[in-house]
């Protein structure tokens, strides 16, 4: 089970590190104003992103990485236990 709270974790880093990406790779002009797509996707898949537009404080790039991971480990390990609960109740 740590193998994947683990995993959850590491995916947690590589989807705040792709959205760290792609913010720098369009920064002069970011789309992320003109289409909500985008800015949707940033706040489901990167909640302290959310947090940060909705309480107006700005978050550094490692912070956001760390803080993602963080929030994903937590969530893959509510999803492993319920996992394991339902799997065991078979």
């Amino acid at each position: 089970m740590m193998r994947r709270i683990l995993m959850w974790a590491f995916a947690g880093c590589l989807v705040a590190g792709f959205w760290a990406a792609y913010a720098a790779a369009t920064f002069p002009t970011p789309s992320i104003s003109g289409d909500p797509t985008v800015s949707i996707l940033i706040n489901v898949t990167c909640p302290i992103a959310f947090a940060s537009f909705y309480f107006h404080f700005g978050v550094k790039i490692y912070w956001a990485v760390i803080a993602n991971a963080g929030i994903y480990a937590s969530f893959g390990l509510v999803v492993e236990g319920l996992r394991q609960r339902f799997a065991h109740a078979k």
